[in-house]
């Protein structure tokens, strides 16, 4: 997992979709002010940071260096936000927490086992939230022409082992028929202008396209990226709606 996203850190913090805010309130919502919150797999902060000032602490644990680097970066004037190297193996290293919050990094993890063992650390009352695209998000107007700069780099869209894409099992099923099977869904739209450069920055916060797995066609990617993205629609700027879909997951009432 650190090996994955090579030199992506400033490029995801910058430009990857921020999450609409009422969606980062559904999520302090469902928390509680008084709690303390694991975001799993949070790269540079995208949900600890905003999420920081609605509870009482949120433990920010990834794998990747750079990515917590940076967190800190940003997250300077959030002082209950405690940066940890780590991953989904080694839960129980971790200071004890109420909740979980994970976004799209679950679809890189052995998901029931995760499950399993968030089953043993969690409290009784404690939810396990995933948010993230909905799966039915339409696809982005500028991929067709990212497609092709891919296809001639020869670069193969990575998916992530259990992600929904590669499995056909989607997060919902899941948690579904884990012992967190009490869910709630809530969807969140967003309307973002991206331009050229925001694009080709999207795209190097990709894991597939990051900085470090490009090494020495990174330039001659982004300017084939920038060509492509121009002739495939000259203005250069494009409206876009993003869907985030929240799913929160507790357990039956009465459980052990």
């Amino acid at each position: 997992m650190a090996d994955l996203f090579g030199g992506a850190a400033p490029y995801y913090a910058r430009y990857r979709f921020r999450h609409p805010e009422p969606a980062i309130g559904h999520l302090a919502e469902a928390f509680g002010a008084d709690s303390t919150v694991l975001d799993l797999g949070c790269g540079p902060g995208t949900v600890a940071i905003p999420l920081a000032g609605r509870v009482r602490e949120v433990l920010a644990v990834d794998p990747d260096e750079d990515m917590l680097a940076e967190g800190r970066r940003l997250a300077a004037r959030r002082p209950n936000v405690r940066w940890i190297a780590g991953d989904s193996e080694r839960l129980r290293e971790l200071p004890a927490f109420d909740h979980v919050v994970m976004a799209r990094s679950f679809h890189w993890m052995d998901r029931r086992a995760v499950l399993a063992e968030l089953d043993a650390l969690l409290p009784p009352d404690g939810v396990v939230a995933l948010v993230g695209p909905a799966v039915d998000h339409p696809e982005l107007p500028w991929e067709p022409a990212m497609r092709r700069v891919r296809d001639a780099f020869g670069i193969n869209t990575f998916t992530a082992r259990n992600s929904y894409q590669a499995t056909g099992v989607p997060h919902e099923a899941v948690l579904g028929g884990s012992p967190f099977s009490v869910l709630g869904r809530a969807r969140f739209e967003q309307r973002l202008t991206y331009d050229v450069a925001a694009v080709i920055g999207l795209q190097l916060s990709y894991s597939y396209t990051a900085p470090a797995r490009l090494g020495d066609r990174l330039g001659a990617f982004t300017e084939a990226a920038r060509r492509a993205l121009l002739a495939d629609h000259p203005p250069g700027t494009w409206e876009v709606t993003t869907v985030t879909e929240v799913l929160t997951a507790r357990r039956p009432p009465g459980s052990p």
